[in-house]
């Protein structure tokens, strides 16, 4: 039986396999999470798209991401996490190549869909591997550099989408995907299989779909409200009946795919909490940004990117120190700060507007933001694996995957209801900037309420209460 712990060390060769295959896989998904928003005033341009067809292109990716990483974490419980994450890698491939030939919006939303269940299956089994191969002295360090790239990964989509879009086309955005997932699969030869040797046979496939229902139902009643608001209302109380039956469901089962046990942690729960509230406003806060520079700014899609740098010069050299900090004070203080001090730069990035002064209205706010976010990715990460039992990291990780992917989901959902844009309104530079100023304040709000609740009820371990 394969070990659910492996005594893999950190500077080891399977160490650096385990580390690279994982973080090239999570990379891959998370830029793609973010390396679309800034190539879509040209897809819409293309494709002839509307603001709703431009928020199904972000959230059709998000939406079976959130909805089905739970059931590929516990598929690589059972079944081996490197053989579905392998299998996560291929698909994501395929996918992605479907993307990038797409002929029309419906087509490239269908495709941006099947995309988010391959990253389902690729995302939670990066970090399981990583928790089940490392020897337990050096998985904070592992999880850390896991973290910090993958971070990296996400803040620099903004800016390869950029350069793409202006070197070549939109459609290399996808392409790109290609390679990476070649080194990915070249690295995950290396990787030992670990699985839960306590998992159960039998998929939780009531839970998947209702889920995934839950998710969707509501997903459309956003987007689609302003447009079909019969439709969109049958839908929103389709989609909160799923999520209570998901509830239900999950509870009564003999072999959830969702433990609930585990939200009887308070620091777990505590955790996806927090992570829910801050990656709504990372989403939104992304989604936005790049589109109102070029949009009202006049920038091109390569400077709208190159725009977003400092967060990721932010997170290449302060991630890892983020995670040895809370390694020494706990993890409370970063989980709180971190989130404010995002609030505070996403509040001063409501200033931008079409006499944009890049270094004071963008540069300054995006430090402010990338230094909060550098304190708190690596914290909250092991927060939330420290909570959970090893034998549960794939189930623990695909949580809180789900949550965050949830998060960016119904805030890219949400908030153009919220600040009243819709249709072609993304191309109209008055409509949108009044639209964005609104939606940063949302934004804010929502970082700031994130840091006062870690404070609230995040413990370092010494003092945890379950």
């Amino acid at each position: 039986m394969e070990p659910t712990c492996a005594d893999v060390t950190f500077g080891s060769r399977t160490g650096r396999a385990v580390l690279a295959a994982a973080t090239l896989g999570s990379a891959m998904a998370l830029l793609d999470s973010t390396v679309v928003n800034v190539a879509l005033r040209q897809v819409g341009e293309d494709l002839e798209a509307s603001l709703s067809d431009l928020q199904w292109v972000t959230n059709g990716y998000l939406l079976t991401l959130a909805a089905l990483t739970l059931l590929g974490g516990s598929l690589g419980d059972r079944f081996g996490r490197r053989r579905i994450f392998v299998l996560g890698v291929v698909g994501f491939a395929v996918t992605s190549a479907a993307c990038g030939l797409a002929p029309s919006a419906p087509f490239l939303v269908v495709a941006r869909i099947a995309q988010g269940a391959a990253a389902a299956l690729l995302t939670p089994g990066s970090l399981a591997m990583i928790q089940g191969s490392f020897a337990p002295g050096d998985r904070a360090r592992a999880i850390g550099t896991w973290s910090g790239f993958g971070s990296v990964a996400a803040a620099v989509g903004p800016f390869v989408g950029g350069w793409l879009v202006e070197a070549a086309s939109w459609r290399w955005v996808f392409l790109i995907n290609l390679p990476v997932a070649a080194l990915a699969l070249l690295a995950a030869r290396a990787v030992p299989e670990t699985r839960d040797p306590e998992a159960v046979p039998g998929f939780d496939t009531r839970g998947a779909v209702l889920g995934a229902l839950g998710l969707g139902g509501v997903t459309y009643a956003l987007i689609q409200w302003t447009t079909t608001p019969p439709a969109a209302a049958v839908a929103l109380v389709l989609g909160l009946l799923a999520g209570v039956a998901f509830v239900v469901a999950e509870r009564r089962s003999p072999h959830p795919m969702l433990p609930l046990s585990l939200f009887g942690s308070r620091q777990f729960s505590a955790a996806n909490g927090m992570t829910l509230l801050t990656y709504a406003a990372l989403g939104g806060v992304l989604f936005f940004l790049v589109l109102q520079l070029q949009t009202v700014g006049g920038y091109g899609a390569l400077r709208a990117g190159l725009a977003t740098l400092p967060i990721t010069v932010a997170m290449v050299l302060l991630a890892g120190r983020g995670g040895a900090l809370a390694a020494r004070i706990g993890p409370r203080l970063p989980m709180t700060v971190g989130p404010l001090l995002c609030g505070v730069g996403t509040f001063l990035l409501a200033r931008v507007d079409s006499d944009v002064d890049y270094w004071l209205d963008v540069a300054v706010p995006l430090t402010v933001f990338g230094l909060g976010l550098a304190s708190l990715v690596a914290p909250l990460t092991a927060a939330v694996l420290a909570a959970a039992p090893d034998h549960h990291a794939g189930v623990a990780s695909g949580i809180n995957n789900a949550v965050a992917r949830a998060g960016s989901l119904l805030a890219v959902a949400a908030l153009p209801l919220l600040v009243g844009l819709s249709g072609e309104d993304y191309q109209v530079p008055s409509e949108f900037a009044h639209g964005y100023r609104a939606a940063m304040l949302w934004c804010a709000g929502l970082l700031v309420v994130s840091g006062v609740f870690s404070w609230l009820t995040i413990r370092n371990p010494s003092t945890v209460v379950e």
